[in-house]
């Protein structure tokens, strides 16, 4: 019988900030309106082809950009939506779906602005390489939660 060897726990990454809308818009903006706000020049698979993206708005639904010629690319798909609360998606831009993570994103009213946490979990779907797929995403959703998403909500 062959043993798996067991994969060290990855701390998820955690990102959070308040921004000046009111929950269901802070909601609206990051799912609705995402292909506004994604940075698609530092963050996509088609990389220069890529032309939007969007996250159908139901339990099941399909995260993905398109590319130039209208070609889709599965970036994940929701598992929970909760509107204006929360929003979970499991998250596998390039890479099989068996490798996929979660992403779960809630928003909290914070007097007269909304508190968003994101929390990147379930490395260990990754195997060996989980440690070094892990490592980009701290920058990574620095630049699209910290940096791109609160000035689309400060517009």
């Amino acid at each position: 019988m062959k043993v798996e060897p067991i994969q060290p726990f990855l701390e998820p990454v955690r990102k959070s900030l308040v921004v000046a809308k009111p929950p269901a818009e802070a909601f609206a903006t990051f799912t609705a309106a995402i292909d506004t706000w994604w940075p698609l020049h530092a963050f996509s698979i088609c990389e220069a082809r890529a032309r939007s993206c969007a996250i159908e708005p139901c339990a099941g639904g399909e995260v993905y950009e398109v590319r130039d010629d209208g070609a889709r690319f599965p970036w994940g798909h929701v598992l929970t939506w909760e509107p204006p609360k929360r929003l979970v998606f499991a998250w596998h831009p390039g890479i099989d779906p068996s490798q996929a993570q979660e992403v779960e994103v809630r928003f909290s009213a914070d007097g007269s602005g909304t508190r968003v946490d994101l929390e990147h979990r379930g490395w260990a779907a990754l195997g060996d390489r989980a440690a070094e797929h892990r490592a980009p995403y701290e920058g990574g959703w620095e630049v699209v939660l910290g940096q791109r998403f609160a000035q689309a909500c400060a517009a």
